[in-house]
């Protein structure tokens, strides 16, 4: 009987491991297929700046989008906490210079507007997640947002500050430190926005999520 018993409990631990693994990979397949609804979204992003006459499109003419790619880098941080989400933010930063025609001027600028600015998007880790209780997530999402648009922001007056146009936005342009912010806030407060609201959509749906801990 005894032994009876344990074997019960091992098919159990067994069927619930099966279980946490299947939702694990659907989670992953169901990540992948976002990550390239999200390279669309950018194009279309990218599409829009210009029919808006490139007011928004770079940096003097350079980088700089609306898209949701934030998204995916601060649920994976709130779940396994800030140090992987910064890993992971300057993996995807990286990758997306690469393979996503990214723009620099130098490798300085490759490490401060890619690798370094979704780095920072993992400091929504220091809002993991206990548990299923996702309620900080918005914040988390600020959180991330600001830490990516103050290494965009350092990166202007530093790596493009000499690219700052004479005019901008219809407004005359003799401080990098104002164009700095004028400029990066131009796509940075509407992808702060969005990233806000969808991750205050998904508080309830993650929380179904197997948890990470």
């Amino acid at each position: 009987m005894l032994q009876a018993g344990e074997g019960a409990q091992h098919a159990a631990r067994a069927n619930d491991a099966g279980g946490t693994q299947q939702l694990g990979l659907h989670f992953i397949a169901a990540g992948l297929q976002l990550l390239g609804q999200l390279f669309q979204t950018q194009q279309l992003g990218s599409t829009l700046h210009r029919a808006l006459g490139g007011q928004l499109c770079g940096f003097g003419g350079f980088g700089g989008s609306i898209t949701l790619v934030m998204v995916p880098l601060i649920l994976f941080a709130v779940r396994y906490g800030a140090p992987w989400g910064i890993l992971a933010g300057v993996a995807f930063g990286t990758l997306k210079y690469f393979f996503a025609e990214g723009f620099a001027v130098s490798w300085v600028s490759i490490i401060f507007d890619y690798s370094v600015a979704y780095g920072a998007v993992g400091l929504a880790g220091l809002f993991r997640v206990k548990g299923n209780d996702y309620s900080k997530l918005p914040l988390a999402a600020f959180v991330g947002c600001l830490g990516r648009f103050v290494i965009h922001f350092i990166s202007g007056v530093t790596v493009y500050a000499q690219y700052m146009p004479e005019e901008f936005m219809g407004m005359t342009m003799t401080s990098p430190v104002f164009y700095s912010v004028l400029y990066n806030g131009t796509y940075m407060l509407p992808n702060t926005i969005l990233a806000i609201i969808i991750c205050a959509l998904l508080m309830k749906p993650a929380a179904k999520l197997p948890s990470a801990e």
